[in-house]
């Protein structure tokens, strides 16, 4: 019991921590959710103006619910990819992070804690995001089921979670160019999962490696639920592969940081300027 408590204290303070640097750098973080906004009403208005660029008389507000979907939902996990990813960059850049791997904590603990603040402030920076995009734009929600929606969310923050540990590695290996290799990751990942296409146009070969991409589930069952109102059974299609990618990914991902932070401690790739 009292082992359960200190590793419960362990977690917070490293989601504590994390709130920390994001309050340190706040300016930044209101400058990234500017861009965000833009770029989700970019993505928007290019809905908008579908019916005019075609000619043709289609139902524009159904494209731009299907467009800001992807948008709104791509930059959720990209942002958290991302955010698990940062651990190490931050870390080396704040010149700590000889000591946070020499501490007498568990690897899981380091990374709950991290991944748990990612969730829940990518929920409310999505949050927000969704509420400023509403001001622009008359989004019919009526048929939406946004508690099956939240279950997908949250289900598929899970593998994404598992996914980012992984591709975090890159940096820890590499601080010129890991975090660029993680861009690279991330844009193979939005080519391939339908963010703003249904992912039928895509080549035969590319369809299938999209079947192994939890983006391409999360973005079916949201538009499924949001725009069709789908109810929790039948979303199982799309819930059941993230709940398994959740946990193949995780343990995974925790697998091969681990590895490869061996090796940096073995080969001496802690320090600062790596």
């Amino acid at each position: 019991m009292i082992a359960a408590v200190v590793k419960a204290k362990a977690t917070y303070a490293f989601a504590e921590r994390q709130f920390l640097l994001t309050k340190r750098y706040w300016a930044w973080e209101a400058v990234y959710l500017l861009y965000s906004l833009s770029m989700t009403l970019s993505i928007g208005f290019l809905g908008a103006g579908m019916q005019q660029l075609t000619g043709q008389q289609i139902d524009s507000g159904k494209i731009i619910v299907y467009l800001l979907t992807g948008s709104l939902l791509w930059g959720y996990l990209s942002a958290l990819f991302w955010d698990v990813s940062n651990i190490i960059s931050w870390e080396r850049w704040e010149g700590t992070i000889e000591y946070t791997f020499m501490a007498p904590v568990a690897r899981w603990t380091h990374i709950v804690g991290v991944c748990s603040f990612s969730i829940v402030y990518g929920m409310l920076r999505t949050a927000v995001l969704l509420a400023l995009v509403t001001v622009f734009f008359h989004l019919d929600m009526s048929r939406a089921n946004l508690p099956v929606a939240f279950a997908v969310l949250l289900t598929a923050s899970f593998s994404f979670v598992g996914l980012g540990t992984v591709v975090a590695v890159l940096p820890l290996l590499s601080p010129e160019k890991g975090a660029q290799m993680t861009g690279i990751v991330e844009g193979v990942l939005l080519l391939v999962s339908g963010v703003y296409y249904d992912i039928s146009v895509l080549p035969g070969w590319m369809q299938w490696i999209s079947k192994l991409s939890p983006a391409t589930y999360t973005l079916k069952g949201m538009r499924g639920a949001l725009l069709e109102g789908k109810s929790l059974s039948n979303s199982l299609d799309t819930l059941i592969p993230l709940a398994v990618m959740g946990v193949v990914l995780i343990p995974l991902g925790l697998a091969v940081f681990g590895q490869g932070e061996r090796y940096c401690k073995r080969t001496g790739r802690l320090k600062r300027s790596g």
